[in-house]
């Protein structure tokens, strides 16, 4: 994945998840935050994720709680690397 690819990808979930009520103590907190739910798309260069697969291969890389919005996408970046989801 390109730097500008990840970089947007890191952009959509800071747009996405931003609006959630921090803290978020579990992943059905930011349910609310996503503008279509947990159908909610993030795609990027030649990935593509909705939300309910984000939260399926993160399980256990999360460590909640989350007191904002930059802690929480730093978390899912990593996470996605770290299960070679991004290269």
């Amino acid at each position: 994945m390109s730097d500008d690819s990840e970089s947007e990808l890191r952009e959509q979930f800071h747009s996405a998840f931003e609006g959630a009520d921090f803290p978020v103590t579990d992943q059905m907190d930011l349910v609310p935050a996503l503008p279509d739910g947990p159908g909610t798309r993030f795609e990027a260069g030649d990935v593509s994720f909705s939300a309910m697969e984000l939260a399926a291969n993160l399980d256990g890389h999360q460590e909640f709680p989350y007191e904002s919005v930059d802690e929480l996408v730093d978390d899912v970046m990593a996470a996605l690397k770290a299960e070679g989801l991004l290269e």
